[in-house]
């Protein structure tokens, strides 16, 4: 199995292109210098001298205040409030990107764009674990073809740092191709440590100096186990390397992080559906004294009922006593006391080996279980049995997709799942005699046997789960995950990534040492649970970390745009609220992010057209005006904490803004919407939800498959294909003209330098610096291979790409600064050659059909609470399921809307598996709808809901889907209208009577 990776999801290029615009203006060069002497030279009359002496380093000319303006445009783009100022000879910047997301992948990739812009060949990427360590090697394995076809076969070498292998130095040092060294920061943030020594094998230089004199781009993964401690030691070794600058990549900054250039955090990341949906189930242990007791005495499946002990309130006395239930009982009726508010008997499980009650809150008891007062080996056997039923629940859904699931224990000691008797013969421990227990008994069911037949369990049951622990001649050893025993353990594991998400593999249930909290994940990890014998002290976003990474079917390819497939279940020995409390609590800590809070910066980046037509962000002092605005009228606390009436006026539609804010727009009614959907984004729904409130969303068969679903489905449910075709002519002349009015190249101010830098055992230390700033001509710049970069960056040919160049007259200003020029021309032709693209696109209806059963095998749910509350769906009469899920307040209004209007006889919420082709990717629309005027006409109308119904309104790459999409339903069938709406009303008096 080969995992896939996509090169073109735009959030990832976004980060990658934050951090090669930073050098925007940089000549593609390296600094040449020569190996073994105290001094070095950056001028260019060291070539010449026999390779092996020649050390090649990075080498950056750009001024300070070239950067600091590169900065500040990359920030405001991010929406990053701006640096001031910058040092540039300690260049320090940090990306913030939520675990899950591909971080890794990012600062990878960068380092080719950053070798194909600038030049840049020396890179570091310095880690605080061994278990990230070998994460990144891993990566690095498997991504080595990917990168192969994106950058056109490059040679490049990356390889551990390791204190025996210094050739490995030299070689980095020499080699004039791209190089990657990944070492631990404690191999060299120590005096002690063998890099920090002189070595006769390097002339009796110390490694970190030759390392230093490269000038090494610096990768920083986990700062805030590297560069964040209180004692210095990391942020010295790290000065030490001379970095030409150091980008920190974490899901947590420290406090001391400076010069943020791209953040997608926690939120961010779980709303745009860039990760797992993380949902908690809890048995809660005897440790909790603010829960209530119950322990469940007796079951009975003639009449269903049961009997459970409780402390009830005896006048005026707390007293254990056992009750009678049935369903729908409600036991804070029954004790008389509020502690057991939310415990409704919800269901009643007689079945042999299953025997339990379920409330509606989601809590649960089982036969002889103890809550508030039990034993702790039962509740670890009922974290294990119902995360094998969990397990076995998704696995029955997921087999016919090819998506493996697996899941993961945590445990605290090994012995616990794996003991030695006194001949040292490896025996079963607690937890995996519980294991094998519960997985024979679950297992069984009649609606498992599919399961039991497809994975062979009969065989032999230990090939379905087992252990990954550091171990030495001794045995297995509880660590602390880093030391050498714990190098042992990551490496089986990362190295059987692979073989883990291969069907074919038995093993789908893994144990491992709550040590290993970093550096390791899995996409296809579906359920967590930790068993450590007393409430894990792991943090939240560490445990779930091994899961959130969307998974992968067996064909190593990405499922997206699925959040029904997309579930993480976390199996907590603490209450929902307690996680769900705790979680909040960290990423507030760790982001900055206030849940539910407004701060007089919160609209400073949102975007307005002012009076002049032009768009721009309100900024500071106008975000501040709003926040005085939205406390002054009670829609805040002081501290910024939003009260509920800003949310119900926001509904009602009776939110309204100060009339000396609403005066600077040209459009008020956008401004307004802007600001209200920035609220949203700040009073979005928790990220966690809980296990119990999820629920099945049915198919209605009184409208699926019925006369008016076949109406609209015989219409559109046939595929197509598309062919592009273009005038050349055409895109020769609009890229020649747009190139001639846009481009305007600066000569580039170069600096010209000779340091000598003296060697010392506590660092490099500059003797002399002599500058010179003067403005080049460009007429002795080596240009380079402009046509061969962009068509390989574009595809058009040689011919067509020199006729747009030589037609737009920019040539001269090639010379003056290539750099830029390449940048610049390339971003024009791209966007006219998307243009053209999907100007020029035909589609083709063809036999092939969207498979109308997918309705049936796709599950849908929602998160329903105690309450029957539920933010994220409502109840849907007219549509094939019983409910209908949105995904943002604008399609929650259209289908209510959709409900409730006499014109709309039928409508669907097109499924994330009908997607439509298009060259820049899938399509998904939003509606299918059926309108019927006066009882007998009949139309059909595809609709996309956006924030405006101005299709030039929308981002580039909306605009070009949603013209695909025009053209692809058109060619279906005339009678499909394809519209874009922001309000139903709209829809109703503007579209549908114009038809």
């Amino acid at each position: 199995m080969e995992l896939n990776f996509e090169s073109n999801l735009e959030y990832q290029q976004d980060a990658i292109g934050s951090i090669v615009d930073l050098f925007n203006g940089q000549a593609s060069d390296n600094s040449p210098f020569q190996l073994g002497g105290f001094y070095r030279t950056t001028t260019l009359d060291d070539y010449g001298k026999t390779a092996s002496n020649i050390g090649i380093g990075n080498r950056l000319d750009l001024r300070e205040d070239i950067i600091l303006e590169n900065i500040r445009k990359v920030q405001l783009k991010n929406e990053i409030t701006p640096t001031d100022n910058i040092n540039k000879s300690k260049l320090k910047f940090t990306v913030e990107m939520e675990t899950g997301t591909g971080k890794t992948y990012v600062y990878l990739r960068s380092i080719f764009e950053l070798n194909k812009n600038y030049g840049f060949t020396k890179f570091i990427i310095v880690v605080p674990s061994l278990a990230i360590k070998e994460g990144v090697k891993k990566t690095l394995d498997i991504t080595r073809n990917h990168f192969k076809r994106l950058y056109d076969n490059p040679i490049y070498n990356y390889f551990v740092y390791n204190s025996s292998r210094l050739n490995d130095i030299h070689n980095f040092v020499v080699d004039n191709n791209i190089n990657i060294m990944i070492i631990n920061i404690d191999s060299f943030n120590k005096d002690l440590n063998l890099i920090n020594q002189p070595q006769d094998t390097l002339q009796g230089n110390r490694p970190i100096d030759l390392i230093a004199q490269t000038n090494p781009f610096i990768i920083i993964d986990e700062p805030q186990s590297i560069t964040a401690k209180k004692d210095g030691k990391g942020e010295q070794a790290i000065e030490r390397l001379n970095p030409l600058c150091t980008v920190s990549f974490s899901a947590t900054p420290p406090d001391n992080s400076e010069n943020y250039i791209y953040k997608l955090n926690a939120v961010d990341a779980y709303n745009k559906k860039l990760v797992k949906q993380i949902e908690v189930d809890s048995i809660l242990s005897h440790n909790d004294h603010n829960s209530p007791y119950m322990k469940l005495v007796e079951v009975k499946a003639k009449p269903y009922s049961a009997k459970i002990e409780i402390d009830a309130n005896v006048k005026g006395v707390t007293k254990r006593k056992t009750v009678k239930v049935k369903n729908k009982t409600d036991l804070s009726d029954l004790s008389k006391r509020e502690i057991y508010t939310g415990y409704i008997v919800d269901n009643i499980i007689c079945s042999e080996g299953r025997e339990s009650v379920e409330f509606t809150n989601g809590e649960r008891i089982k036969l002889n279980l103890a809550v508030g007062e039990t034993n702790e080996k039962l509740i670890k056997r009922e974290l294990i049995h119902y995360t094998i039923k969990e397990h076995l629940d998704k696995e029955l859904r997921l087999l016919k997709k090819g998506i493996k699931v697996l899941s993961l224990f945590f445990i605290d000691k090994v012995a616990n799942y794996r003991i030695y008797d006194k001949e040292g013969n490896p025996n079963l421990g607690d937890y995996a005699v519980i294991f094998e227990e519960e997985y024979k008994k679950l297992i069984k069911e009649d609606k498992y046997k599919s399961l039991m037949e497809y994975n062979n369990i009969n065989v032999d049951i230990s090939q379905v789960h087992n252990g990954y622990f550091a171990q030495d001649k001794k045995g297995f050893k509880d660590t602390n995950g880093k030391g050498k025993l714990d190098n042992d353990a990551y490496n089986l594991i990362m190295k059987d990534k692979e073989r883990l998400l291969n069907m074919k593999t038995p093993l789908r249930f893994i144990f491992s040492h709550s040590a290993l909290r970093e550096g390791w994940d899995n996409p296809n990890v579906f359920q967590i649970c930790t068993l450590n014998e007393t409430r894990s002290k792991m943090k939240k976003r560490q445990e779930i970390g091994r899961g959130l990474r969307l998974c992968v079917d067996q064909d190593g390819n990405r499922i997206k745009n699925n959040p029904n497939i997309n579930i993480l279940t976390v199996m907590a020995n603490e209450s929902y609220d307690q996680f769900a409390e705790g979680l909040q609590k960290e990423i507030e800590e760790d982001t900055g992010i206030k849940f539910n809070r407004i701060t007089d910066t919160s609209f400073s980046f949102t975007k307005y057209t002012n009076r002049k037509g032009d768009e721009e962000e309100l900024g500071d002092q106008k975000s501040k005006l709003i926040y005085k605005y939205l406390e002054a009228n009670g829609y805040i606390k002081k501290d910024g904490k939003i009260l509920p009436q800003l949310e119900i006026d926001i509904e009602k539609g009776e939110f309204k803004l100060a009339p000396i804010v609403e005066d600077i727009a040209s459009d008020k009614e956008e401004l307004r919407n802007n600001i209200i959907n920035e609220i949203r984004t700040l009073t979005a729904p928790p990220i966690v939800k809980k296990r119990g409130d999820r629920k099945t969303i049915k198919l209605d068969y009184d409208k699926y498959k019925k006369e008016d679903f076949y109406k609209i489905w015989n219409k559109i449910k046939h595929k197509s294909m598309y062919k592009v075709q273009f005038d050349t002519e055409r895109l020769i002349e609009e890229c020649s003209k747009r190139l001639h009015e846009e481009l305007n190249i600066g000569n580039p101010t170069v600096i010209f330098t000779k340091a000598g830098y003296k060697i010392e055992y506590s660092g490099i230390e500059p003797q002399e610096e002599i500058w010179d700033v003067i403005e080049s001509q460009g007429d002795s710049v080596d240009l380079p291979n402009i046509l061969q970069y962009l068509q390989n960056e574009t595809t058009l040919t040689r011919k067509t790409l020199a006729r747009i160049l030589i037609q737009s007259e920019t040539l001269n200003q090639f010379k003056k600064n290539p750099e830029e020029y390449k940048e610049q021309t390339l971003l024009i032709i791209k966007e006219e050659l998307r243009r053209f693209l999907v100007d020029g696109i035909a589609y083709t209806k063809i036999e092939d059909c969207y498979d109308e059963d997918e309705f049936e095998r796709h599950e849908l749910f929602r998160y329903v609470n105690e309450l029957g509350e539920d933010d994220k769906s409502e109840r849907s009469y007219k549509s094939p399921y019983e409910y209908t899920i949105f995904d943002s307040g604008i399609e929650k209004s259209f289908q209510e809307k959709l409900e409730f209007s006499n014109l709309i006889k039928f409508y669907m919420k097109l499924p994330g598996w009908f997607e439509i082709d298009t060259p820049i990717g899938k399509y998904n629309p939003d509606w299918a709808i059926l309108v019927e005027r006066e009882g007998k006409e009949e139309l059909y109308f595809i609709v996309e809901t956006k924030g405006t119904s101005n299709i030039k309104e929308l981002k580039p790459s909306e605009q070009y889907k949603i013209k695909c999409g025009i053209e692809h339903f058109k060619a279906l069938d005339e009678s499909i209208q394809f519209e874009v709406e922001s309000d139903f009303e709209e829809f109703k008096m503007d579209t549908i009577s114009k038809y």
